[in-house]
């Protein structure tokens, strides 16, 4: 599997506790992984962020009411154990696999295998417990996001988030409606700049490969950023003791 360009960048980790993210920031429920099965602890919680990650996330919803007060971030997927990536690494692999006619227990196929693994690769990080190279949503600092109205209706930026292919790329419509002309594509392009945009003047980082992914202090953002060194490493430790107060937004 090709290795991601952040993946040996350097980790000083700051220790920021992981704490619950307020009900104020909408969530699309169920979670998608837990309704998959994925092994989550006894009462684990996924929706929690390192505090400066939740702090940042909560300045993003700000600048998104100013720019549009009838729409607000709606969150799909934040911290993930990595036991969890784990299961939808490989969860991801055999659905590639079933769409694709691939038996996976025929060891002839093996060329196609890689090609599976490598292109799952490219959107989901290596599950692995090495404290050198955690995957991003383990950290506590990346969060998988979209646009929704004030009712809870996701819209509609082009693509499912979690899809294998060329349309999660963040400016995968930018570049289709300026050769072909498209209302539709337009709009899509303008709705994943506004996203990116609002996350961005927070001080989040982009994955190059995903609209909806955004971190900060974790090694993509490092990368991306052009920091010395990230400030998140993988974590498991969840603070009760630590809350946010609810974010007031002018009306």
């Amino acid at each position: 599997m090709k290795l991601k360009p952040w993946i040996n960048l350097k980790i000083n980790e700051c220790n920021e506790p992981l704490i619950s993210i307020p009900e104020s920031i909408f969530r699309l429920t169920p979670h998608p992984y837990m309704s998959l099965g994925a092994p989550y602890l006894t009462g684990s919680d996924p929706w929690v962020l390192r505090l400066g990650v939740l702090k940042r996330l909560i300045q993003a919803q700000q600048y998104l009411f100013e720019k549009n007060p009838h729409l607000q971030l709606a969150l799909f997927d934040a911290w993930r154990p990595i036991s969890v990536q784990k299961f939808m690494f490989n969860y991801t692999i055999q659905e590639i696999c079933r769409s694709k006619g691939i038996d996976i227990h025929n060891l002839s196929l093996d060329v196609d295998m890689a090609d599976v693994i490598e292109e799952v690769g490219r959107f989901w990080a290596k599950p692995t417990y090495n404290p050198l190279t955690p995957p991003p949503h383990s950290t506590g600092a990346a969060i998988d996001l979209t646009l929704a109205d004030m009712n809870g209706k996701p819209l509609d930026l082009g693509g499912e988030i979690d899809f294998i292919g060329p349309e999660s790329t963040p400016d995968f419509y930018k570049n289709k409606y300026s050769i072909i002309p498209s209302t539709r594509n337009q709009i899509f392009h303008c709705r994943r700049s506004l996203l990116f945009s609002v996350m961005e003047r927070a001080g989040f980082a982009q994955h190059p490969n995903e609209w909806w992914h955004f971190s900060y202090g974790d090694q993509l953002w490092s990368w991306v950023r052009k920091k010395k060194n990230a400030i998140y490493g993988a974590s498991q430790e969840v603070s009760k003791d630590i809350t946010l107060s609810e974010p007031s937004f002018v009306t």
